[in-house]
């Protein structure tokens, strides 16, 4: 189980190689890493040199700390974020949001590429994270809990903030496009879901479906900061069309989708 000492020594080395103090968290899926060239002045700290973290084995995930200003604000960027299918503990996948707390950041915006569940959906959707149901079959505040980090049964009523999805459904409007808004669905992975899985999810009321999120919108409830959710809908789910799934699927949908994505959340930063 990580602890508060723990977060505090990793937060203490990205601190001792910054200047500013992040106020934005931002942790992005597979094949959205593309917002770090974006990002000012950026100081670049690859996984491995931060104390506690693990190195990220994914496709599209380039395993690198990124802090330095967006549209005016500073922020701190995952690119590319560590699953439980990869072999580590749910208490370490979220520990990066830990991190990012503890070094000034307030709010956190999580994207992650997911599977369609909704018939009604089509690759290329951007959808707003309403809610989420939990099929990991873990937790990250499993084990002792750490008062510092925060309180032993943390509220989840809201998990995603519903202010940040207003602001970020009008930041859309603006720009000539709508958001989807619905219900993220997480499993285990790595392997994808069986058709019946998927007809079982769209009867539990998920709209969408993926491997990642769920220990990091915990861990960051825990924390006390607030959360805006966007999954990028990169393929239908399995058996919803004809065809196999891939993971070169997943990255073909959000290099289409970038440049959409990317207006959204640079038009976005300055009002979080």
């Amino acid at each position: 189980m990580l602890n508060a000492a723990q977060v505090r020594e990793a937060a203490e080395y990205i601190l001792g190689k910054i200047s500013l103090k992040p106020e934005v968290g931002l942790i992005m899926g597979s094949g959205l890493g593309i917002l770090g060239d974006y990002i000012e002045d950026a100081v670049v700290i690859p996984y491995e040199d931060i104390p506690h973290f693990p190195a990220s084995t994914v496709e599209g995930h380039a395993g690198e700390l990124m802090i330095g200003t967006l549209s005016g604000r500073p922020v701190v960027l995952m690119r590319g974020r560590f699953h439980m299918y990869e072999g580590y503990g749910p208490e370490l996948t979220a520990f990066p949001v830990r991190v990012m707390k503890a070094i000034g950041a307030s709010k956190l915006i999580v994207t992650n590429a997911a599977g369609g569940v909704n018939t009604g959906y089509s690759p290329g959707d951007l959808m707003l994270i309403s809610d989420h149901i939990n099929f990991q079959g873990r937790n990250p505040l499993v084990g002792p809990n750490d008062n510092e980090l925060g309180v032993r049964f943390p509220d989840m009523s809201q998990p995603y903030s519903k202010r940040l999805r207003e602001l970020a459904a009008n930041v859309a409007r603006e720009q000539g496009f709508s958001l989807r808004e619905g219900v993220y669905l997480a499993v285990l992975g790595p392997s994808y879901e069986t058709p019946a899985e998927i007809r079982m999810m769209r009867v539990l009321g998920a709209d969408a479906v993926g491997m990642s999120t769920v220990a990091e919108v915990i861990a960051a409830n825990h924390s006390g900061m607030e959360v805006l959710g966007i999954s990028c809908i990169s393929n239908m789910a399995s058996g919803i069309l004809d065809q196999p799934l891939s993971h070169g699927e997943v990255m073909e949908t959000t290099e289409r989708v970038k440049t959409r994505f990317l207006g959204l959340v640079t038009g976005l930063i300055p009002s979080v």
